[in-house]
């Protein structure tokens, strides 16, 4: 079985109930395991394929995620573009808990994390100064304001390593830089995204304040518990709405190309073992035989 789009599900969102003719998929990538099988089903006539990101029962932590097995499993599955659903806290008095934000960049602030396929003898350096489909945010920005959810289009998403919530120090800092929302997941998917040539874009769901506001300044899990519940509500509206929006093949948008002009290395130079584990990716760009 083939999908179209895959959904990301975050914190709160764990399932779509509202797929029909489910299977469930296990597989196995030259990266390891999956956060867990991924579910396949239809949505408004569109062919899906959903992963809760931390696992069934909220399992895996945001430093102990295989983000490349994630987004490989999607790129064998036949996916093009990834609805990615996340919570995070607002660095804005503007962006409140429940409303939705789409932001259009990133800032890392992860530790160690691997963010590429590449390597081991293949070389490539992808373009990611626009790290979001423009085409897809853009979709899903519409979907939500037709489903009546209160969002926000654009800003800029600082991504922390976790799992501890930032420092009073920290969060002033990042209102500094210009940070619009804060978590603690979603560059490297971007990232990954964008090298396997998938069309990204992130469905960032408020959940708190951040300890920089005066009435947040200890943020605990029971307080983003509660708003979770809300927003995945809200989240299945928008995603419902956006799937029957989503542009099919052929894509106009540059993600579609992102690899054309990115790989450095001689084909026959790279080495088998890569080029098999790497084929779903890569295989366009090299000859037949260099496969």
């Amino acid at each position: 079985m083939r999908a179209e789009i895959g959904i990301i599900g975050g914190s709160g969102l764990y399932d779509m109930a509202e797929l029909v003719d489910r299977q469930d998929v296990t597989i196995e990538t030259p990266f390891g395991e999956p956060s867990g099988p991924y579910v396949l089903g239809t949505l408004r006539g569109r062919a899906v394929a959903f992963l809760p990101r931390h696992g069934v029962g909220h399992r895996i932590s945001p430093s102990e995620l295989n983000f490349r097995a994630n987004i490989y499993g999607m790129k064998t599955l036949g996916v093009t573009a990834i609805l990615s659903a996340s919570a995070v806290g607002s660095l804005k008095e503007e962006y409140r808990p429940l409303d939705i934000v789409i932001p259009d960049q990133f800032i890392d602030r992860t530790r160690g994390r691997v963010s590429t396929f590449f390597g081991r003898g293949l070389v490539a350096h992808i373009a990611f100064a626009h790290p979001i489909c423009p085409v897809l945010a853009g979709i899903v920005a519409g979907a939500g304001e037709v489903a009546g959810a209160a969002v926000h289009r654009g800003g800029t998403y600082v991504c922390m390593e976790g799992p501890q919530f930032s420092t009073l120090a920290e969060s002033v800092l990042y209102r500094s830089w210009g940070g619009d929302v804060i978590g603690m997941t979603n560059l490297q998917e971007a990232k990954l995204a964008r090298e396997a040539e998938i069309c990204y874009t992130t469905i960032a769901m408020v959940t708190d304040y951040d300890c920089w506001h005066p009435d947040h300044e200890s943020v605990t899990a029971d307080q983003i518990i509660q708003n979770l519940v809300k927003n995945a509500a809200a989240a299945k509206a928008v995603l419902r709405e956006a799937l029957k929006r989503v542009p099919r093949e052929p894509r106009a948008c540059e993600c579609a190309h992102a690899l054309r002009s990115a790989l450095v290395t001689a084909p026959e130079l790279v080495p088998d073992a890569v080029k098999r584990d790497l084929a779903p990716i890569v295989g366009k760009y090299m000859p037949a035989e260099a496969l």
